[in-house]
């Protein structure tokens, strides 16, 4: 099945569980959620993988509603003041087979009324994978320089996130670094903003594809910090 877009019935789905996030609710509305959310997905993800895999073969496109590259639509409130059930999006993300969690170098779609956007990275990772990210950066700055401004990522993301950078340089690496800035990062991920109405054209596959292929450079560069293939 071709990828004809995410329509305005997948963003109305979501305004309305927003006013909605109840248990009763989902329920009553839940073939409504595999109709018009979860089969578009399924169709993108799809579509996707032969795209992806020219990018890097090692990053998995699993269509799969359960356990594959489309995020759960269950909140985890244990922890959260907020107690609604249900995340309000549909998050996607594409990580390396090698990954065991979404805290892995990965290529990510967001979907959800009024913000839409895609690009890959790692955002807040353990710490173990931010001390490699942080290291390989220090010990091998010209492949970093080179990645962060490679033309293709600068023209179509304009740079790397600055996320919430740490105020002073962490421990173990020298303050006058001449990359400290980038060391005292805890995220590293590039993104681009879209519209609903972007979202709801069949040409939203390309422009994905193109720009997970824009962010080869640094998710290159972050999967070897990892110690993993690329």
């Amino acid at each position: 099945m071709a990828f004809t877009g995410f329509g305005k019935e997948f963003f109305a789905f979501f305004r309305e569980l927003a006013a909605n996030n109840d248990r009763a609710w989902f329920e009553a509305n839940k073939q409504r959620y595999k109709d018009v959310v979860v089969a578009p997905v399924g169709v993108f993800i799809t579509a996707l993988a032969p795209k992806l895999r020219k990018v890097s073969p090692h990053f998995v496109a699993d269509p799969r509603p359960v356990g594959g590259s489309m995020f759960r639509i269950h909140r985890d409130t244990r922890f959260a003041k907020d107690k609604a059930p249900y995340k309000t999006h549909t998050g996607v993300q594409f990580r390396h087979a090698a990954g065991k969690d979404a805290h892995a170098p990965g290529f990510y779609l967001h979907l959800e009324p009024k913000r839409v956007f895609y690009g890959g990275g790692v955002w807040e990772p353990p710490p173990t994978l931010l001390a490699a990210v942080r290291t390989r950066i220090a010990e091998e700055p010209g492949v970093w320089r080179k990645a962060v401004g490679a033309a293709s990522l600068v023209e179509t993301f304009g740079g790397l996130q600055a996320g919430d950078p740490l105020a002073r340089a962490p421990r173990g690496f020298a303050p006058d670094h001449p990359l400290i800035d980038d060391i005292r990062k805890r995220s590293f991920f590039v993104s681009v903003d879209a519209t609903e109405n972007d979202a709801g054209k069949p040409g939203f596959l390309h422009d994905v594809a193109e720009a997970y292929l824009a962010a080869k450079p640094v998710m290159r560069f972050l999967t070897q910090a990892a110690g993993q293939e690329f």
